[in-house]
């Protein structure tokens, strides 16, 4: 029996060395994603622990992280049973920044110059409440209950939607908010900010300081066979670079978003694998790239700084909007923009008018059909930084719907044909909610 026990025991120990040098490694991501979660949670959207903890941080293995936030500090500490600590800290005008060790927080920075002016109009094209329409096309009995559907009944916690917004013909026609949200809360957007991050290249065509089919001008390319690489190849996630982009593991995304100082820097040091034009891989490495590029357009950053804000988001009035930089001073262009579900549907519906913002034309109609335009090898599921429907992914949706999505299931959809943008907030991906059957029973009230 003895001998039995220790053989138990021996087996039980095996398991836990292989258990915890499996999962070691992992810890500092864990950790380094809940201490950014509950920083940018608490010091962005004012959001308690317990709500961060209860929804944002509610994810496999990330449950193990414990945090503390120290509020007239400005930061966050996160650990999995003491292990790894990481630390997040907040800085009014950038948002929360992961740092490592050798982080100076004592150095002085730069933070970008804002122009919140209110505009006296109704939303969406101002910041008064909205005008209250009703369009006889519309059978609001379906409307109301389809976006009833979108959201859990009370007790229930599959669907978790946390906000939804649709405009029509430039009217807000509905809005819903679960509990703890309402229209001045402000969500992060995931990698829906890479549809963001690519309109700045719009912009700056139109303002004729830049040509996408140009090579990229990243030095470090000219002598090799990357210099083939265009800034619309990076565009198109087309590059043919190495890249991994699985957050279920340790990858190059990961280690990114939670270890690299200069998030720019760490896709343009990678080896090209495929070819260029015609490697499709969705890279959040590329549009951090992109966003350096961005940077080097402008003599200080200081200069870059402003142009995200002067350019796009204080123009259109998304003066809830915050990105977030990382520890070199890049806006990380991938992930990490914040704002209300009002003002990202003003986003939306820039692109559903073709750039023109009220009469001002931020970009050339000819962008929005770009960034619609499928990349090749994609098979009609991606354009310019935006997701497609010529592919048929939603079949009852239409096929010129295109959309920027992020993480957890955030969306907004873009739908010319039906003059229609509709916001999506939550915590679930597309196989724990219908997003087909969300589409068909809101697009199902409209009647043609």
């Amino acid at each position: 029996m003895k001998k039995k026990l220790k053989i138990i025991g021996c087996i039980l120990l095996a398991l836990i060395g292989y258990a915890a040098c499996t999962n070691y490694p992992k810890l500092d991501l864990i950790s380094g994603f809940s201490a950014k979660s509950m920083a940018s949670g608490f010091f962005i959207d004012h959001r308690s622990q317990e709500m961060i903890t209860a929804g944002d941080n509610d994810i496999d293995m990330v449950r193990l992280a414990k945090n503390k936030v120290f509020e007239k500090e400005g930061y966050a500490t996160s650990s999995v049973y003491g292990l790894k600590e990481r630390k997040a800290i907040y800085r009014e005008g950038l948002g929360v920044t992961l740092i490592n060790d050798d982080f100076d927080n004592s150095k002085p920075y730069d933070v970008p110059k804002r122009n919140t002016t209110k505009t006296d109009l109704p939303y969406p094209y101002g910041d008064n409440e909205p005008k209250d329409t009703a369009f006889t096309n519309i059978d609001y009995t379906k409307l109301e209950k389809a976006i009833a559907n979108t959201f859990d009944k009370k007790g229930e916690k599959s669907k978790r939607t946390r906000s939804l917004l649709i405009v029509y013909k430039d009217r807000l026609v509905a809005e819903k908010y679960d509990s703890g949200f309402d229209k001045n809360s402000k969500i992060l957007g995931w990698s829906m900010t890479k549809s963001l991050t690519a309109t700045y290249f719009g912009i700056l065509q139109k303002q004729g300081k830049i040509n996408i089919n140009s090579p990229a001008p990243i030095a470090e390319w000219k002598n090799d066979e990357r210099s083939k690489i265009t800034i619309n190849d990076l565009l198109h996630m087309n590059s043919g670079l190495e890249w991994e982009e699985k957050y279920d593991k340790i990858c190059d995304a990961t280690k990114m978003l939670f270890e690299a100082e200069d998030m720019a820097g760490v896709q343009r040091e990678k080896p090209l694998v495929g070819i260029p034009n015609q490697s499709w891989n969705y890279s959040s490495g590329t549009t951090n790239l992109l966003s350096g590029i961005l940077r080097s357009q402008f003599k200080t950053h200081q200069e870059y700084l402003d142009f995200w804000y002067s350019a796009l988001i204080d123009k259109i009035g998304m003066h809830s909007m915050l990105v977030e930089t990382d520890m070199a001073g890049n806006y990380v262009g991938s992930s990490y923009a914040w704002a209300t579900t009002r003002d990202w549907g003003k986003f939306g519906l820039l692109y559903l008018r073709n750039g023109n913002w009220n009469g001002e034309q931020l970009f050339d109609k000819s962008w929005a059909a770009y960034v619609a335009t499928p990349t090749k090898t994609s098979e009609g599921r991606y354009g310019g930084h935006f997701w497609l429907n010529a592919g048929g992914r939603y079949p009852d949706a239409p096929k010129d719907m295109y959309y920027a999505s992020g993480f957890q299931g955030q969306k907004i959809f873009i739908i010319p044909s039906m003059d229609v943008v509709i916001v999506r907030f939550g915590l679930t991906e597309d196989e724990a909610f219908d997003f087909n059957a969300m589409l068909k029973g809101i697009l199902g009230s409209f009647k043609k």
